[in-house]
């Protein structure tokens, strides 16, 4: 399931935006304002933003470069203003792509599927190296100041979600979805507290892994070397 944010402040055109683009693969979320959006983006893991230019408490512009520091989201710019001083601008500042209003659904489908495609989500690097941590999912290999940890299935679940999400608080509700995916109707919500902790002992990443307390948990972000 991917998840796409849109940003508009026209309420009546973003319940149509998520009619639109919801499917069995899709599920849409709308705000309209960017207050709303940043309080979102903690809170969920988005595969794409169609972001507004034009918002009640600022501009889509800035507002995309926050985007692009923090997070490695496509971003799609809609607009009513086709300038083509405008179009460049949001292309330079990172937008993955600019449609201006009024526009085609099936236009924007085929853009927003296109977008979607570019950063398929699930083809994340299998490595992840820091000064202190070398993490190889594939080799199922895990280092910690070049000790070697063995982690279960369910740890090593959990730890991937947590590194390719670094920054991103991910919520109890999304880890105990995407971790325990055995068919089971029912997971104690401590199986999950349990396995941060035992994750956090192993690797001694009590600094890296933090508790978002009444939402989830986030791996810190570091710079990768």
């Amino acid at each position: 399931m991917k998840n796409i944010l849109i940003i508009e402040d026209d309420s009546a055109l973003t319940t149509g935006l998520c009619r639109a683009l919801s499917s069995g693969e899709i599920h849409t979320a709308g705000c309209h304002c960017l207050r709303e959006a940043r309080t979102m983006l903690q809170q969920e893991v988005y595969a794409l933003i169609l972001l507004d230019v034009n918002l009640p408490d600022g501009n889509g512009f800035d507002f995309l470069k926050e985007i692009k520091s923090r997070f490695s989201i496509p971003v799609i710019l809609l607009t009513a203003n086709d300038m083509e001083t405008d179009i460049v601008a949001g292309l330079e500042l990172g937008a993955d792509d600019y449609i201006t209003k009024p526009f085609s659904l099936a236009v924007l489908r085929a853009r927003v599927n296109t977008a979607l495609r570019r950063k398929n989500p699930e083809k994340t690097s299998a490595s992840f190296l820091t000064d202190c941590y070398s993490f190889d999912f594939d080799k199922m290999e895990f280092f910690y100041n070049g000790i070697k940890t063995e982690l279960s299935k369910t740890e090593q679940k959990l730890l991937r979600l947590l590194v390719e999400n670094a920054g991103i608080t991910l919520s109890r509700d999304k880890l105990i979805d995407m971790v325990w995916t055995d068919g089971a109707e029912y997971v104690d919500e401590n199986a999950l507290s349990v396995t941060v902790k035992r994750l956090r002992d192993k690797l001694n990443a009590q600094d890296h892994i933090k508790t978002v307390y009444g939402i989830g948990y986030v791996w810190k972000k570091e710079n990768k070397i």
